[in-house]
């Protein structure tokens, strides 16, 4: 499977490129307006045909290229059920898989970061790989204080929904502010320090006493992405 990590420096989103190889069937998770070019070239110069552009959630920290994508590229633009952005093609429900060639990409619904938010599983080439967006970051979780987060829900997604697969599943977050690219769910039930807590109350007091800033892209974001994009 052709698979490329992407950084935005801005936001410090990864955004992920999977293609199958032999047909060229592409699909494009957490996408940033910003590197449309970067896009557009690999794209062009591996001569791969976007099928699917995914959203994880409805990001407050960047602007998604959902739109771009779907008007360049005629790419299906995906978000999870519950997500309140009518200009997407489809809402994919729990358990509902994204066909791109031989691969299958399974929504994982994971809610707590925001209501809205998923995770999306691929088994390819003797590997399996999660993309967690804001709900699994590498030793860490995502805030739940805004975009009707809840602390409760999250953990029952982490301990009910990601950390219940494979200790080698290899983790892929949406973003990272600490330099590291992947990790492991085995990685993180030993060493993230959000997941050393005795049961759900104590995660819920962890998460309510972080009282951290609102993203400073927050105002421009949230609306722009409720539009796919349209700033």
């Amino acid at each position: 499977m052709f698979f490329r990590q992407l950084f935005d420096e801005e936001s410090w989103t990864f955004t992920y490129l999977l293609a199958d190889e032999e047909t060229r069937c592409a699909v494009m998770i957490d996408p940033v307006l910003g590197q449309m070019p970067l896009y557009q070239r690999l794209l062009d110069e591996y001569a791969l045909r976007l099928k699917y552009a995914v959203d994880t959630h409805v990001h407050a920290d960047h602007v998604t290229a959902l739109g771009a994508l779907r008007d360049e590229y005629g790419a299906e633009s995906v978000h999870g059920v519950g997500s309140g952005a009518a200009c997407v093609s489809r809402f994919i429900a729990d358990g509902e898989e994204l066909t791109f060639g031989q691969y299958k990409l399974q929504a994982i619904a994971t809610p707590g970061h925001t209501d809205d938010s998923f995770s999306f599983l691929v088994r390819a080439d003797g590997r399996t790989m999660v993309f967690t967006g804001d709900t699994l970051l590498i030793r860490g979780t995502g805030r739940t204080d805004f975009q009707n987060g809840d602390a409760g829900m999250q953990y029952d997604s982490l301990t009910k929904k990601l950390l219940v697969l494979p200790d080698d599943t290899i983790v892929y977050p949406a973003h990272d502010y600490k330099g590291m690219n992947e990790s492991r769910i085995g990685e993180e039930k030993a060493h993230n320090p959000r997941l050393q807590v005795a049961d759900k109350a104590d995660y819920i007091a962890l998460m309510n006493q972080l009282d951290l800033p609102d993203p400073k892209f927050m105002d421009v974001a949230v609306p722009a992405n409720l539009k796919c994009g349209e700033v």
